[in-house]
């Protein structure tokens, strides 16, 4: 799966103007990919918990769910998983280290 950078922009000049998509778009398709695969399983499962809490789970064999959003309304859905990813991360390294540094504390 490709990331469309086209739909977080409707203007064209506000998309230039974005230091961080000319960024995202110099990026080799295989590193994003890398790094959105180097979450851990428990990320991903807190993420995908928080964007369903978010739009709403219902079975999907009891019922026939669409949503719909507009453009705006599913960036700050994009932009919070983003930031729900990289707080989780920034945790989850923060915990490994604290259990290397507990580990090299006791004799």
């Amino acid at each position: 799966m490709v990331f469309n950078f086209d739909f977080l922009a409707s203007d064209p000049e506000e998309q230039d103007n974005n230091s961080l998509m000319e960024y995202l778009q110099q990026q080799n398709p295989e590193i994003l990919a890398r790094v959105a695969q180097s979450a851990s399983p428990e990320i991903k499962e807190i993420i995908t918990q928080n964007v369903q809490g978010l739009v709403g789970m219902l079975p999907t064999g009891d019922f026939s769910v669409q949503i719909t959003t507009d453009r705006e309304n599913l960036a700050n859905l994009l932009a919070s998983a983003m930031m729900t990813g990289y707080f989780l991360g920034q945790m989850e390294q923060r915990r490994n280290l604290d259990v290397t540094i507990s580990k090299t504390d006791s004799p």
